[in-house]
């Protein structure tokens, strides 16, 4: 009898000493609610959530040889600037993840795709959209190259392929069908209008030069 009350104590010490289940759960429930409960006492009311926070800024972006101040927040890409707080929706948001090209555009003369970039990177340089080729009602020589080779199908891709065709010829990249082919292989055609995307930049290269 003893010995069953003197195992019934320990068994009890024992059960004292080692949180249980339930005190680890109300125990981890009152620390989270710890600061909740000292935000109320300290201003008397709940707080509440935070909405309409921005962190835009001023920034200037040169395009097409206009300059264009906008507010914009630091995660803008370059390709969202463009379309949707300049106006300019030459440049087509594809796969938005650097992969069809359908947003190539030029900085500095060199091609790049505009959904990987952000727009505040780009201030002081000089970038080129498809609307800045032609000269008034003079196409640009890729442009009527395209044009006379149907170099496009459904012309969703063709922005950037425009734009990235000049700049293959401008790297000089044309010096046969493969190169061509190389060079331009960053941007997706999904109507498959290669063999004439090829044949226009082959032309184009040839009245630029």
């Amino acid at each position: 009898m003893t010995k069953n009350i003197m195992s019934n104590e320990a068994m009890s010490d024992e059960a004292m000493s080692e949180p249980t289940r339930r005190t680890v759960i109300k125990t981890v429930a009152a620390v989270a609610a710890a600061p909740a409960l000292l935000g109320v006492a300290e201003t008397g009311a709940a707080a509440e959530p935070v909405t309409g926070v921005t962190d835009e800024a001023r920034i200037s972006l040169r395009v097409n040889g206009v300059t264009h101040d906008r507010e914009l927040e630091a995660r803008v890409t370059l390709l969202d600037a463009l379309r949707e707080r300049i106006g300019l929706t030459g440049t087509k948001k594809g796969c938005d993840r650097g992969e069809c090209g359908a947003c190539t555009v030029l900085v500095d003369g060199r091609r790049i795709k505009s959904c990987l970039t952000l727009a505040v990177m780009q201030q002081g340089r000089a970038i080129t959209t498809v609307e800045g080729l032609a000269r008034g009602d003079a196409l640009h020589p890729v442009q009527a190259a395209f044009i006379k080779n149907d170099g496009f199908q459904c012309g969703f891709c063709t922005p950037g392929q425009l734009m990235s065709a000049v700049a293959c010829i401008d790297e000089g990249h044309t010096g046969s069908d493969d190169e061509i082919r190389e060079w331009m292989s960053g941007n997706i055609c999904r109507c498959s209008c290669y063999p004439n995307i090829v044949a226009s930049v082959r032309q184009a290269a040839k009245e630029m030069t």
